[in-house]
């Protein structure tokens, strides 16, 4: 443990960068001497749109977003997307495709089933999720809407090595868990929408980068509150925003600007995966579940093959100061979510309790 806070492995929420949090808690009754908690600021207060924009600008700062997206901050978090993408974006051509490669996928195929034709452009289904289908096992539809995947699955402990190439359709990524962990091409999006509580902040809130000309198009039963032209047109301000959520991200932006930005992030992202990948293939003991081309940097899952050994560990890990490594419910096994706030030395821990779990269950 560091400072007396444990090594936290949850995939989400997750851990956030400690500088962060003690910044936070100093500010947290009386923001650089307002007098107040940005908790209670009016959002259209002068000092409150300091933060905001601010946010905002270091966001597509660091993320290199173009003029021709733009940056929404909107409640709900992702699972909510999975509803706004469709009611946007499906528009007169009614359909769109969608890579099913693991379950948070497969949710959102099927919410936008309920807003029109919906065609299953690959899946990785036949062998529970271990892989990534191949660009050339992708089957894009010319006159589909836009074609849909999910770039991390925190779940199976996948992650697209690619980004697919679609002759033109408009490309939709849910990047909920690996968004701020390396650079992106943002031009090559229509949409990209991540929730925030995995590598940017406390949970609340999702991040949406939209092509501009994508929006406006909606269908006329869209809630207003998920409408991207509505929140562009008032920049994420129809309502009250999730305030201290965007304060978080914004400190969390500064954190990664301090650390040397997404270069430094993609570094410590390898470097700590690799440490634990190269040790889960040398094991006698504890597997790999994905397979090693579409191994995700960000969620690695792991089992024994013994469902009761897989459960001592969990609790063994917790007591030594490892916590939220039991794995999915749906899958079972083992997952480490190890996002930018887990320092590397975390990882080398895990790895140090992991061979001496493995020695002494033989």
């Amino acid at each position: 443990m560091f400072n007396d806070r444990i090594y936290n492995f949850s995939a989400g929420p997750s851990m956030l960068p400690l500088p962060v949090l003690e910044q936070a808690a100093a500010e947290l009754t009386n923001y650089r001497g307002s007098g107040m908690s940005v908790m209670e600021m009016s959002h259209r207060s002068k000092i409150y749109l300091s933060i905001f924009e601010e946010t905002k600008a270091d966001l597509k700062r660091i993320l290199n977003v173009p003029e021709t997206h733009e940056v929404l901050f909107m409640q709900g978090g992702a699972w909510l997307q999975f509803a706004a993408v469709p009611m946007n974006l499906m528009g007169a051509a009614g359909k769109a495709d969608y890579a099913v490669t693991g379950n948070f996928s497969k949710l959102a195929m099927k919410e936008a089933q309920k807003y029109g034709q919906v065609t299953i452009a690959a899946s990785s289904e036949d062998r529970n999720h271990t892989y990534i289908p191949p660009q050339e096992a992708l089957s894009v539809s010319p006159d589909a809407s836009y074609f849909y995947y999910c770039a991390n699955n925190t779940i199976y402990g996948t992650e697209w090595q690619y980004v697919p190439e679609t002759n033109g359709v408009p490309l939709v990524c849910d990047m909920s868990s690996n968004i701020m962990s390396k650079p992106i091409d943002i031009s090559k999006y229509g949409l990209i929408f991540a929730g925030v509580q995995k590598n940017m902040a406390p949970a609340g809130m999702a991040v949406v980068i939209i092509d501009k000309k994508l929006a406006g198009k909606e269908f006329p039963f869209t809630p207003t509150m998920l409408s991207y032209q509505k929140m562009i047109d008032t920049d994420s301000m129809h309502n009250t925003p999730p305030c201290y959520t965007i304060y978080m991200l914004g400190l969390v932006l500064k954190w990664i600007d301090s650390q040397g930005g997404l270069t430094a992030m993609e570094k410590l992202k390898k470097e700590r995966a690799g440490i634990l990948y190269s040790f889960l293939d040398e094991s006698k003991l504890f597997k790999s579940c994905a397979d090693k081309d579409a191994r995700s940097d960000m969620n690695v899952t792991f089992r024994t093959g013994d469902d009761a050994l897989d459960d001592k560990f969990a609790k063994e890990a917790a007591k030594a100061g490892f916590e939220n490594l039991k794995g999915h419910r749906a899958v079972g096994g083992m997952r480490a979510s190890i996002y930018n706030a887990m320092p590397v030395e975390g990882v080398i821990k895990l790895v140090e309790f992991m061979k001496k779990f493995e020695m002494e269950n033989k």
